[in-house]
């Protein structure tokens, strides 16, 4: 179990264990956590409770499968978790854990654990954005959110999404385009061992070594349908806000838009054709009052968040070897051709050459009458 322990960086084997029993046992979701936790204190004071004293929060077969002896996949996910976390860049934050994302924190139901691969410290940037949308976007729809994702990473905006097809994967591998190493979260609707769909394996593993993978589900838990909607609440629980890119009216992103807004978050949308159904989710969020986005300043201004500083003018480079020779040979003086390549000892093409270099980076003056002068006008 020593896995465990390193792995809680301060805690014990047991205590982890006890937050795993308690997230995981049979008919106890991240609500009845959370009430649990209020009424008896650690998970391992949980567990310390008789049945009597548990039914205050759970029903009676709920407490007595918590008590008793874990089921099969209980028992077989105990024994895997140490061997998961024993692998450079895994990690099992707990609600206790200091790196535990402290936006999800303030959310109503925030899952007791989430299992993570890569960059943890993403989780603690001061700008992340969401980015959800349809499995089945138009070319246009593509091309906006890949684009949008690019510079929004580029204006050190962390970019959060599922991983799912269509604007997902475009919104991830815009946000890893972006010239200054751009970042991304995708958060997932399995275990965190796993990737799903199926495609998404190579996508997947570069974001697991440029940014980070994030499950609230047990390792090996497969794609259930319910799973989605409950994956949606940590992608906009996770961020400062919500950008819709193309959805339909009855899709998961409205949902997710909509719990973004519960959560007190920015929603924004961009808007499309009327003649393009997966336009009409955006147009319902912009008319319930979501912010227009045109490009990445609407959603600067309406964060306050300022653009990124353009880089400083690249200063001049130094002058090589024979350039310092000519300066050296010019000092303070203005000399002709002739003279200055005697003095210099270089070819004519090879003088020609130094000059124009010279020149160009305002180190030489050409004079009137054909004279040359160090340090320019």
């Amino acid at each position: 179990m020593s896995a465990l322990t390193g792995a809680t960086r301060g805690g014990d084997a047991d205590d982890l264990l006890a937050w795993l029993r308690l997230s995981y046992s049979p008919g106890i979701g991240p609500l009845a956590v959370q009430r649990l936790l209020r009424e008896f204190g650690l998970p391992q004071q949980v567990l310390a409770r008789d049945a009597r004293s548990l039914q205050r929060v759970l029903r009676p077969a709920v407490a007595a499968a918590l008590l008793g002896e874990p089921p099969p996949a209980l028992r077989e996910l105990l024994a895997r978790t140490p061997d998961w976390l024993a692998v450079p860049g895994h990690r099992l934050l707990h609600l206790g854990d200091p790196l535990y994302p402290r936006r999800l924190l303030q959310t109503a139901d925030p899952p007791a654990l989430l299992w993570a691969r890569g960059d943890v410290a993403l989780l603690h940037r001061s700008r992340l954005l969401a980015m959800v949308g349809t499995r089945h976007p138009s070319a246009g729809g593509r091309r906006d959110a890949r684009e949008l994702a690019q510079a929004l990473a580029g204006c050190a905006i962390t970019v959060v999404s599922g991983l799912a097809r269509g604007i997902d994967t475009q919104a991830h591998r815009g946000a890893l385009l972006a010239s200054d190493g751009g970042s991304t979260v995708a958060v997932l609707g399995t275990g965190c061992d796993l990737v799903y769909p199926s495609e998404q394996i190579e996508l997947a593993d570069e974001i697991r070594r440029r940014g980070l993978l994030l499950s609230e589900f047990a390792l090996g838990a497969r794609p259930l349908p319910h799973h989605f909607p409950q994956r949606n609440r940590v992608i906009s629980g996770l961020c400062d806000g919500v950008l819709v890119t193309e959805a339909a009216l009855h899709s998961g992103s409205l949902i997710t838009a909509r719990m973004a807004a519960e959560q007190g978050r920015e929603v924004f949308a961009v808007p499309g054709s009327i003649h393009h159904p997966m336009a009409r989710g955006c147009h319902a969020l912009l008319r319930e009052g979501a912010c227009l986005v045109e490009g990445v300043e609407d959603i600067l201004r309406e964060m306050a968040w300022q653009a990124p500083r353009p880089p400083p003018a690249p200063t001049a480079p130094l002058p090589g070897t024979q350039a310092r020779r000519v300066l050296d040979c010019l000092g303070a003086q203005d000399l002709g051709f002739d003279t200055l390549r005697q003095r210099c000892g270089l070819a004519t093409d090879v003088l020609n050459e130094v000059l124009l270099e010279l020149e160009s980076l305002g180190l030489v003056a050409r004079l009137p009458g054909g004279r040359l002068q160090a340090g320019g006008d």
